[in-house]
């Protein structure tokens, strides 16, 4: 069953609110978040759809594939939405590597359902697609009628697993390797965690308005919660058309015109943080040449500077004629993504493994959708709190690229720069 449904401008930001506590219901569920209603950066986001949402009443029940080599026979005898994710660690499938780190988040490799109510938001249309016992209109009295999240704070302050003097000697000896020939750049990552009891419906609701972000997302499985707020994009399909536009460089965000352009300008002069997205789109594009016609890579911009709500970003477009319409391959030729990894690819995530003291799971790993046409658009899960429920165990993981030119000192500032979107207004100490 489907059914479209025409709404105004207050209703679309009222039913934004409503799918959140819409998934408290079911014990699958994904909301995609482009944020339309705040004012993104031109082109960086390019989304079809200004939300879409999937759930599913059962995660036993539910139809759906955890097998990645099983994926492409997935997709061709069910055609639909499929809306999913990819860990970090699912790289342990494409090449000779491990992930031996503790973890305390127990996702699945790789998960992706067919959801039994789908919402689709685009403009003022909302199109309700209703796989169950449900009707499109029932789907849709129900969502105009919840309230919005109430937000009962609770303060919690999260705990470096590695404290900043032992950040810095990591830097100091992952530095050594790249002066020793074995790497050019590699993306460093560590974890902030605590013991607390949220509640992630509503916590994701504050912090998505705090801090809207173009790839934003909200999944549940169960017992387990991401609460996603990237502003960057993995990969990007429509028709034979691949994107994939790599994110490395951060500078601060001021509330003075003057000094938050100077620090635009500066971020766009930085030549450490130049190199470091230049090396990044060098791998993309040698991923994507895996997978793309002869002569199609291109690079349509190169270290554009993009605004968001507290951060300047440098960005890259990479862009390919795909010559493979294989899920399978597409993922194996360019994930992880590189600028969550390093140059050279595998010998960054050999040194990722030896250095970091957990393991990423979905973190650094990708979430999104995959149409009925086969297009599909996938984020890059940055900025985002983990949440295992069954132990109350909370996880906010940072990183940055280091090359030869990095500072540890200011790498360490850059990690917790990034951590500001959860340490908001009413949670200043959220870590130390």
């Amino acid at each position: 069953m489907q059914a479209s449904f025409t709404i105004n401008s207050s209703d679309t930001l009222y039913v934004r609110e409503s799918l959140i506590e819409y998934a408290k219901q079911f014990e699958l569920a994904c909301i995609l978040d482009s944020n339309s209603h705040y004012i993104l950066p031109d082109n960086v986001n390019s989304a079809k759809f200004d939300i879409i949402a999937g759930f599913s009443f059962s995660n036993n029940k539910a139809k759906k594939i955890t097998n990645f080599d099983s994926i492409d026979s997935y997709l061709a005898l069910n055609k639909g939405w499929h809306l999913g994710y990819i860990t970090y660690d699912l790289k342990n499938n494409f090449e000779d590597l491990q992930s031996k780190n503790p973890d305390y988040l127990d996702w699945p490799p790789m998960l992706f359902f067919d959801p039994d109510i789908l919402i689709l938001l685009q403009k003022h249309t909302l199109t309700v697609i209703s796989n169950s016992l449900m009707s499109c209109a029932e789907v849709f009295k129900d969502l105009i009628k919840l309230p919005s999240p109430n937000f009962n704070p609770v303060h919690f302050r999260l705990t470096p697993r590695i404290s900043k003097i032992e950040y810095l000697e990591k830097i100091f000896q992952i530095k050594k390797r790249i002066y020793n020939g074995d790497i050019y750049e590699v993306n460093f990552c560590h974890e902030l965690y605590t013991h607390a009891k949220i509640d992630p419906y509503s916590y994701f609701s504050l912090i998505n308005n705090l801090s809207p972000s173009p790839f934003a997302s909200f999944f549940k499985v169960k017992d387990k919660y991401l609460l996603c707020l990237s502003p960057e994009r993995f990969l990007k399909k429509e028709g034979d058309s691949i994107l994939m536009q790599p994110m490395k460089g951060t500078a601060p965000r001021s509330v003075f015109e003057k000094e938050d352009l100077n620090l635009k300008v500066e971020l766009l002069a930085d030549i450490k943080e130049r190199s470091e997205n230049i090396m990044i789109v060098d791998l993309v594009r040698n991923d994507l040449s895996k997978i793309a016609h002869k002569n199609s890579v291109r690079v349509e911009e190169l270290c554009k500077i993009y605004s968001f709500a507290h951060v300047h970003q440098m960005i890259s477009s990479i862009r390919a004629k795909l010559r493979t319409n294989l899920f399978s391959e597409i993922i194996k030729a360019t994930f992880p993504m590189g600028s969550m990894t390093g140059a050279p690819k595998i010998e960054a995530m050999k040194i990722i493994d030896d250095y970091e003291t957990i393991k990423r799971g979905l973190y650094s790993g990708a979430v999104g959708y995959i149409s009925p046409s086969f297009d599909f658009d996938f984020n890059v899960v940055i900025r985002s709190l983990q949440y295992n429920a069954k132990i109350d165990y909370l996880s906010y993981m940072v990183g940055s690229a280091i090359t030869a030119l990095s500072d540890p000192a200011k790498e360490y500032e850059e990690c917790l720069l990034k951590a500001y979107g959860i340490r908001n207004d009413f949670n200043k100490e959220v870590y130390t």
